[in-house]
């Protein structure tokens, strides 16, 4: 894992069960430091389909098979498992999937709201739901998804992470300095700005979001039936 600290995010989570070639253990191989922000996934899809909220966009797929096409920044992300029961179109990245999005090649896609928020707000794209509980301050008039589909949350998050052998007065100096920083005005506005939401906690709160996270992605991996090839 080498001797110094690299961010964790729901990418590590989520390979942990998706991609069985993995040289290392994840939950093993590193010492849980602290978080960082969770960062709400939306729902987009082009101003031209005729559907307005979520239960408009399955009812509008079940009357279309086959032709609703769901765009992601790559297979295994938390972009692409948000949406496996439609057409899985892969991207290098966020951006050329909204283009395709906005251009109507492409029918809907699930984003991150810190780089698609700008693109809803100028009303180049139109968000149906949020995939958090709770709304996003940064998109207050978008329901969350779980409105119509009850029990439904995903969400991307960042995270701190040390060697698994880091003694424990290294990772508690490092987690306290990163809640220091996380409290600091600026760069809670930031965060803010970006439609993100900040992860306080310890590192054992931290390691304990870690596990659930892991097993919420294995059970998606599994119900799913992808695979790394």
């Amino acid at each position: 894992m080498g001797s110094a600290c690299a961010v964790t995010s729901t990418a590590n989570a989520i390979n942990a069960s998706f991609d069985p070639a993995l040289p290392y253990d994840f939950a093993k191989g590193i010492a849980p430091v602290a978080g960082l922000a969770r960062i709400p996934l939306v729902l987009v899809v082009n101003n031209d389909l005729p559907v307005t909220n979520v239960a408009d966009f399955i009812a509008y797929a079940e009357a279309n098979p086959g032709k609703m096409s769901i765009a992601s920044s790559g297979i295994g992300t938390s972009l692409h498992l948000s949406g496996v029961q439609f057409t899985h179109v892969p991207y290098r990245g966020s951006a050329p999937g909204l283009t395709d999005v906005m251009s109507g090649q492409i029918q809907g896609m699930f984003d991150n709201v810190t780089s698609s928020f700008e693109l809803v707000r100028a009303g180049k794209l139109r968000a149906l739901g949020v995939t958090t509980r709770e709304r996003s301050e940064i998109l207050p008039d978008v329901p969350s998804i779980a409105d119509t589909l009850t029990g439904y949350e995903t969400s991307s998050f960042y995270g701190v992470s040390a060697p698994h052998d880091t003694s424990r007065e290294i990772v508690d100096l490092l987690n306290r300095e990163i809640a220091a920083a996380l409290s600091d005005a600026e760069i809670k506005s930031r965060i803010a700005g970006l439609g993100a939401i900040p992860l306080h906690g310890n590192a054992n709160a931290f390691g304990g979001m870690l596990t659930a996270e892991t097993e919420r992605w294995r059970k998606v991996v599994e119900l799913s039936g992808i695979k790394k090839e």
